[in-house]
C-alpha cells in the first residue's frame, strides 16, 4: 500500500523533521509489508539540500521506507501557479507509475494540491494536520478577508474538509468549528497534538556546563524563546515582556532566543523596549541541538499571537519545553496548552499586552520557582508532556486508519 505524502515545507525545516518524518516511522509500521512513502518537500532556496546532504538523506530515508521528492518553493503567485502546473502532471505520474494507494497532506495549503489529485485520480485523501489555516492568516493580518489567496485556500479547505476519508486534528474543538464554516460531517475525526520525542528531549541531562560558561548563564534566571518573530507570533510585545522580566529580576535576569531573525531587526526591538542588550543572547541552531540549549533555561516562552483560530492549532515548542521541565508563560486560549498550563499550574498566562499583566505573569513564574523544589517541578511537568505529547497518541491513530487497510 504506497503512499503520497503531501508537504509545503522544506526538508531541512523543523516542520518536516519534528513534525512529520516521526509520523511517516510510524505510519511505515502499520503498512503491508513491501509498501513505500513517497515524501514530496517544497525547497526554499536558502534550505536546499546540497547533493551531498541529499545523498546521505534519502538513503537514511529509505532504511525507513520512505523516498524523497522535493519540489522548488514559490511565494504565492503567478510563478507559483505556474509550477504548481508541472508539479501536478509529475505527481499524475508517480501516482500511476508507484500504484499510490493515498494521499496523505499535512495541513491545508498541502490539501489543495491533495484534493485535486484525488478528484482526479480517485484516490483515497487524508488530511493531518488539520487546522484552519487561511482564516489564521488573515486574523494575523498577513492576508486580507477580500484578497484571492484567502477565497482560493479557504474554498479548498472546504472541498477537501468534505472529501478526505480521515482528519488528524490538533484539537477536538477544531470540529464544531468546522461544521459551521465548512459545512461538513466528518466520517473520520481524530485529535493529534504536536508529539514529542522523549528520548531527545528530556530533562534529566545535566545543564551543559561549556554552554553555561560561554553565555555566562552562572546563577541567572534564564528565558529561552525558540522560536520565530513575527507571523503567527507577537513581536515588540516580546521585548516589552523581557524588559519587564529584567525590571523585576535586575542583573540575575537573561534571555535566549534560539531564533533565524535577523540580529539587526533584533536589535531595532531591544532599543525600542529600552533593554540593556547585554542581557540577549540570539543564536539559530540545529534543531537537533535544540534539547541542549533549553536544557540551560529556567522558564520558557511561547508569544503566539492570542488570534480566535490558534484555540484550533498545535504547538511544537510546547511539547518540547515541556519535556524539559519547563514552566512556560503563554498567551490566552493557545491549542489546549493555555487551559492545561493554568490548570496544572505550570506556568502563566499573559492576560494582556500591559506593562503590569507581564508583571504579574512574571511573579507567578518567580513564585513557581522559588517555591517549589526544581526537580519536583522539572518531575511534574515532564509527566504531564507525556500524558498530552506522547508518540503513542499518534501511533493508536495511525493503527486505525492503516492497519488491515
Amino acid at each position: 500500500m504506497n503512499i503520497l505524502v503531501l508537504t509545503y515545507w522544506s526538508y531541512k525545516e523543523p516542520l518536516i523533521q519534528t513534525y512529520t518524518l516521526p509520523y511517516l516511522k510510524i505510519i511505515n509500521k502499520y503498512l503491508p509489508s513491501g509498501s513505500k512513502i513517497y515524501l514530496q518537500t517544497l525547497e526554499k532556496s536558502n534550505l536546499k539540500l546540497s547533493k551531498k546532504e541529499f545523498i546521505k538523506e534519502t538513503e537514511l530515508l529509505q532504511k525507513e521506507n520512505i523516498y524523497l521528492i522535493p519540489f522548488s518553493y514559490s511565494k504565492f503567485g503567478l510563478k507559483a501557479i505556474i509550477k504548481w502546473k508541472f508539479y501536478l502532471l509529475r505527481l499524475l505520474v508517480i501516482i500511476f507509475s508507484k500504484k499510490i494507494k493515498c494521499i496523505h497532506c499535512w495541513c491545508t495549503p498541502a490539501g489543495v494540491i491533495g484534493y485535486i489529485l484525488s478528484v482526479l485520480t480517485g484516490r483515497s485523501l487524508i488530511i493531518d494536520s488539520y487546522e484552519p489555516h487561511a482564516e489564521s492568516i488573515v486574523e494575523n493580518g498577513d492576508w486580507k478577508r477580500n484578497s484571492f489567496a484567502f477565497k482560493i485556500l479557504f474554498f479548498f479547505e472546504k472541498l477537501q474538509s468534505r472529501r478526505a476519508k480521515a482528519v488528524i486534528a490538533a484539537t477536538k474543538g477544531f470540529e464544531n468549528w468546522a461544521k459551521i464554516k465548512y459545512k461538513t460531517e466528518f466520517e473520520n475525526y481524530y485529535v493529534k497534538p504536536a508529539c514529542t520525542d522523549f528520548n531527545q528531549f528530556s530533562s534529566q541531562p545535566a545543564k551543559d556546563e561549556m554552554l553555561i560558561k560561554k553565555f555566562g548563564f552562572e546563577n541567572k534566571i534564564v528565558c529561552v524563546y525558540a522560536g520565530k518573530i513575527g507571523g503567527i507570533y507577537l513581536e515588540k510585545e516580546i521585548f516589552d515582556f523581557f524588559k519587564a522580566a529584567s525590571d523585576f529580576w535586575k542583573e540575575k535576569f537573561c534571555v535566549l532566543l534560539l531564533t533565524d531573525t535577523d540580529k539587526e531587526k533584533i536589535e531595532k526591538y531591544i532599543s525600542a523596549s529600552g533593554l540593556n542588550p547585554e542581557i540577549i543572547f540570539s543564536e539559530y541552531i540545529d534543531h537537533k541541538e535544540m534539547h541542549k540549549y533549553l536544557g540551560l533555561a529556567d522558564f520558557a516562552l511561547n508569544p503566539v499571537k492570542p488570534v480566535p483560530t490558534k484555540r484550533f492549532c498545535t504547538s511544537i515548542k510546547d511539547g518540547e519545553y515541556w519535556a524539559m521541565g519547563l514552566p512556560i508563560v503563554i498567551t490566552q486560549n493557545i491549542s489546549d496548552d493555555s487551559e492545561i498550563i493554568e490548570k496544572y499550574k505550570i506556568g502563566s498566562i499573559i492576560k494582556d499586552f500591559t506593562y503590569d499583566k507581564y508583571i504579574e505573569a512574571i511573579e507567578e513564574i518567580d513564585s513557581l520557582l522559588r517555591n517549589t523544589d526544581r526537580q519536583t517541578l522539572k518531575n511534574k511537568i515532564v509527566d504531564i508532556a507525556k500524558q498530552y505529547r506522547s508518540f503513542e497518541i499518534a501511533d493508536e491513530i495511525y493503527k486505525k486508519i492503516y492497519k488491515n487497510n
